[in-house]
C-alpha cells in the first residue's frame, strides 16, 4: 500500500529559513543542484526549501533528485514530485546513470543509517556512493559540493568532553561492525578531502541529532519514537535510564546551516551542525509529555546507571565564528513545531 501524502512544511519554518539565508539566494540564481538522499528526511526539507525560495524571489532555480523509487516518493509527497522546477533521477548511489547537462551544486546526504543494515551495505553505500557521486561532480562540472557528514566521525565522546569539536582526534572502533556508519562518513570525508585537491571544491557538515517535520517515528531516533508515542496519547517510553546527553537542532535551522556551508564553507574543512544547548533524553522526553498535553507519564526502562551519562553534543563555535550561525529555534518551540505539523499530516490521511 503505497504511503498516504504528508503535509507541506509549515509556512512560518520556510519563512524563517529565507530570512535568515537572504544574502545566499543571489549566489544560487540560476543554479543547478543535483541531491542524493533526496527524498529522505533532509532532502525533503532541503526540496521543499528550494521550491519555496523559487517561488518566492523568482529564482531561476532547478534540481534533480536521486531516488531508489520515484512512484512511491510521488505518493509521499505529491506537492514535491509534480513540481516542474524539480526532475527526478531513479537509481541507487552507488550505481545511478549520470543526468545529462551541468549542475552547478551538489548536495550528497544519501546515507544508509538505520543498523538493521548489513554493516557491509551500509559502508558500500557510504563510500562507494560518494566514489560515484565525486565521478558525476567533475563530469558536470559541479562549482560547490557539499558532504552531509556526521558526528558519528569522531565515535564515542569521552564523558569528561562536554562537546565534540571539529578537532578531535579520536574515531570509532574499526573491529565493530556497529562502527560502518562513521567509519563510513569518515572515508567519504577522505574522498571529499582527496577530490578538492584534484579540482572539486567539497564542503563537510557534520550533522548531530536534529528534531523537526518528516522525523522518522519508528527508527532509533528517541525524538520521533517520543513524538509517536505522544501522538497515540502516551505513556512516553524510555529504553534506557534516560541519562543519556544530547542536543537537538530544529530543522528549518539546519536548512541555514546546510546551505551557508554550501556556499561559504571553507572547501576541504568539516562543520559541526546541531546545537550545542544539551538535555538528557528523559527531560527530551518529559518535554514532549508537557508539549503534548498528555496524562500518561513518562516510562524509564532502565535504574539509574553509577557509569557518567554518555554524551553527543557537537561544539559549534567554528561554525558560529567562521560562518555566522546560530541555534534559533529552541527545543520546546521545535517540539511545538513538529507535533503542530504532524497533526496537519494525520488530517491529511483520514
Amino acid at each position: 500500500m503505497p504511503p498516504l501524502p504528508v503535509a507541506p512544511l509549515p509556512a512560518d519554518d520556510l519563512a524563517h529559513i529565507l530570512r535568515h539565508t537572504a544574502p545566499l539566494w543571489r549566489e544560487l540564481d540560476g543554479a543547478r543542484f543535483f541531491i542524493t538522499g533526496g527524498t529522505g528526511f533532509f532532502g525533503l526539507w532541503l526540496l521543499e526549501t528550494l521550491a519555496y525560495a523559487r517561488q518566492q524571489l523568482d529564482l531561476d532555480l532547478k534540481a534533480t533528485a536521486l531516488t531508489r523509487d520515484f512512484p512511491a516518493f510521488a505518493a509521499k509527497a505529491p506537492h514535491l514530485a509534480g513540481d516542474a522546477m524539480f526532475g527526478w533521477q531513479e537509481g541507487d548511489v552507488r550505481t545511478f546513470p549520470f543526468p545529462p547537462g551541468e549542475f552547478s551544486h551538489i548536495v550528497h546526504a544519501a546515507a544508509t543509517s538505520s543498523y538493521p543494515v548489513p554493516a557491509q551495505e551500509m559502508l558500500d553505500t557510504l563510500v562507494d556512493g560518494t566514489r560515484r557521486v565525486l565521478r558525476f561532480a567533475a563530469q558536470s562540472r559541479c562549482r560547490r559540493l557539499l558532504l552531509v557528514s556526521s558526528g558519528a566521525v569522531y565515535g564515542v565522546q569521552p564523558p569528561e568532553l562536554p562537546r565534540l569539536p571539529e578537532t578531535h582526534p579520536h574515531a570509532p572502533d574499526p573491529l565493530d561492525p556497529a562502527s560502518a556508519y562513521g567509519e563510513g562518513k569518515r572515508m567519504a570525508e577522505l574522498l571529499c578531502a582527496i577530490a578538492t585537491q584534484q579540482g572539486i571544491s567539497c564542503v563537510i557538515a557534520r550533522c548531530f541529532a536534529f528534531i523537526g517535520p518528516h522525523l522518522p517515528l519508528d527508527a532509533h531516533f528517541a525524538a520521533g519514537n517520543f513524538l509517536s508515542d505522544a501522538a497515540r496519547g502516551g505513556p512516553i517510553h524510555v529504553n534506557s535510564d534516560g541519562r543519556s546527553l544530547r542536543s537537538y537542532l530544529y530543522m528549518a535551522d539546519l536548512m541555514i546551516w546546510l546551505l551557508t556551508i554550501l556556499l561559504h564553507g571553507t572547501p576541504a574543512r568539516a562543520y559541526n551542525a546541531g546545537s550545542d544547548k544539551v538535555l538528557s533524553v528523559a527531560d527530551l522526553a518529559r518535554r514532549v509529555k508537557t508539549a503534548s498535553g498528555i496524562m500518561d507519564a513518562v516510562l524509564v526502562r532502565d535504574p539509574p546507571s553509577s557509569a557518567p551519562p554518555p554524551r553527543y553534543a557537537p561544539d559549534i563555535r567554528r561554525a558560529r565564528e567562521e560562518l555566522g550561525l546560530e541555534v534559533r529555534i529552541g527545543i520546546d518551540e521545535a517540539i511545538l513545531r513538529t507535533m503542530n505539523w504532524m497533526k496537519g499530516t494525520t488530517r491529511n490521511e483520514h
